[in-house]
């Protein structure tokens, strides 16, 4: 899985249908100390996430291992919102006191 901030939407009215129905994010990559990444991926999200949050997004075939994208055409998955991340003993993210 990779760490990454969901930083906007994609809305396709014309699309597989096996992706209807499915919300799309941006998602930006993030480095381990948060700071934003020139990369991104559109995601599907299989967990509830919103723009701003911090995520974990899988990619490739394990993007297609949940109940949401089972046998779907998808390449990135978000998997799971971020609550805590601590890095060698240092609290770097709290969702909690994101503002």
């Amino acid at each position: 899985m990779k760490l990454g901030k969901i930083v906007g939407t994609v809305v396709s009215s014309q699309k597989e249908p096996q992706i209807e129905g499915l919300k799309l994010y941006v998602v930006r990559d993030l480095s381990l100390d948060l700071t934003a990444k020139s990369s991104f991926v559109v995601a599907v999200d299989a967990v509830g996430a919103g723009v701003g949050e911090v995520v974990l997004y899988a990619s490739g075939s394990s993007a297609r291992q949940t109940k949401t994208t089972t046998n779907r055409p998808v390449d990135a998955t978000v998997m799971a919102i971020v609550d805590l991340m601590d890095v060698n003993g240092e609290l770097v993210y709290n969702k909690q006191q994101e503002g």
